[in-house]
């Protein structure tokens, strides 16, 4: 289960940067709006997902809630999954 939690957070993190880094920006400063669309719905769908598995890997691990305010907190700021990833998810136990 940490496995596939730690590929959505690092796909998550990923189409959070190409939200606001690609598709915005052509949304507002060159009007094309068709590239933030899908790239949205992706990410919104890989959020949740980020969300629904960091609540179960909480309760099957039994972290704390300090813990799990810090997952996902991460998933909110830029680059924060892969931060979270690196230092936190890879050397816990699979």
């Amino acid at each position: 289960m940490l496995r596939i939690f730690r590929s959505v957070a690092v796909l998550e993190g990923v189409s959070y940067l190409l939200l606001f880094a690609l598709s915005m920006p052509l949304k507002y400063w060159a009007g094309i709006r068709e590239p933030n669309i899908y790239i949205g719905y992706v990410h919104g769908f890989l959020f949740l997902a980020y969300i629904a598995l960091a609540v179960v890997l909480w309760q099957e691990r039994k972290w704390s809630l300090k813990t799990l305010f810090w997952i996902l907190l991460a998933s909110l700021l830029p680059f924060g999954t892969f931060y979270l990833d690196s230092r936190f998810l890879k050397f816990q136990n699979a």
